[in-house]
């Protein structure tokens, strides 16, 4: 399987528009309820600052998905602390391409200098948890009820890795 990971730039919007668009629209699995603009997501996925990035992710030269390093506060002392997100096409779940998507962005994290990586989860995911578990990420904490959508309530945990 030949997986590879491209920085995010102007050109990747509409791509990572459609497939977060179809996690908006089909799944509780982003608490954002309206499709986003091309503008709505640069604001997500492109980043200034020299640390935080997001990269698309391919499988044999077809877009698979993107992994996302976002910051998890503008506080400073978290500055040593990310927010890690990774979403696929439905077509390429499954198939172990989240796995290569979260240890590449683990390395990309220890060269940026982050000492802990954190996933907040709806926990009706259950796929996204299995995957942060099984790389080594610890529930942290739960919210409960904090997300409405699709007329739902819904819970969020947080899971967390410290890099070493």
């Amino acid at each position: 399987m030949d997986i590879t990971f491209e920085k995010v730039n102007m050109s990747h919007l509409e791509h990572i528009a459609e497939i977060y668009a179809y996690y908006i629209l089909n799944t509780t699995y982003t608490f954002h309820c309206h499709v986003l603009n091309t503008e709505e997501i640069k604001s997500l996925v492109i980043f200034t600052n020299g640390r935080n990035g997001a990269f698309l992710i391919r499988q044999n030269d077809n877009i698979a998905g993107y992994v996302i390093l976002g910051k998890h506060s503008e506080r400073e002392a978290f500055d040593d602390t990310a927010e890690v997100a990774v979403y696929l096409k439905p077509e390429f779940c499954g198939k172990g391409i989240g796995g290569h998507a979260l240890r590449f962005i683990e390395d990309y994290a220890r060269e940026k200098g982050f000492h802990v990586l954190i996933a907040t989860i709806c926990t009706e995911n259950s796929k996204s948890i299995r995957l942060f578990e099984r790389n080594g990420y610890v529930k942290c904490g739960h919210y409960h009820e904090v997300g409405k959508k699709f007329g739902r309530l819904l819970d969020l945990a947080a899971y967390q890795k410290i890099l070493r």
